[in-house]
């Protein structure tokens, strides 16, 4: 059995940036076993496959717009997990992912981390209320329009 290594919170808070959507700050910390982690990448790839298919059917398509706010909610979990893991004190992350070594000194990266991860988890996650929120309107415009037309 292999000795455990410590965790970088540097790292994780990057991981949890750039790739936390797929999960990836969570395999680093957890391993390949994390079922959390394997929760990640589906709602991923159907907030994505709703941005292809806007791009590609245009903005009228009631299924873009029903994903799309998938993966603005999955950008902002990552981002919020990148704020969680950057804010955590470092004799706390020693307890949980150090391996039994004592803290070390983080530094500006993990603070760094948090500020990219602040100013684009709110950005993604006004941007997908505002989205859903419009397009959510305008069906409801478009079906009121319709039974009226009926009625006539």
């Amino acid at each position: 059995m292999s000795t455990p290594t410590p965790k970088s919170k540097t790292l994780a808070t990057w991981l949890a940036v750039l790739g936390g959507t797929l999960g990836a700050h969570r395999f680093y910390l957890h391993g390949l076993k994390d079922p959390i982690a394997w929760l990640h990448p589906l709602p991923t790839l159907v907030g994505l496959a709703g941005v292809i298919r806007m791009r590609n059917l245009g903005q009228d398509d009631t299924v873009s717009w029903l994903l799309i706010p998938i993966l603005g909610a999955m950008i902002s979990v990552a981002m919020f997990s990148a704020i969680l893991i950057g804010l955590t004190n470092d004799e706390r992350w020693a307890e949980r992912h150090g391996a039994g070594h004592g803290p070390q000194a983080t530094g500006w990266g993990p603070v760094l981390g948090v500020v990219v991860a602040l100013f684009l988890g709110a950005g993604v996650l006004m941007g997908s209320i505002a989205f859903g929120g419009q397009k959510y309107f305008e069906w409801q415009k478009e079906k009121a329009a319709v039974a009226t037309a009926a009625l006539d």
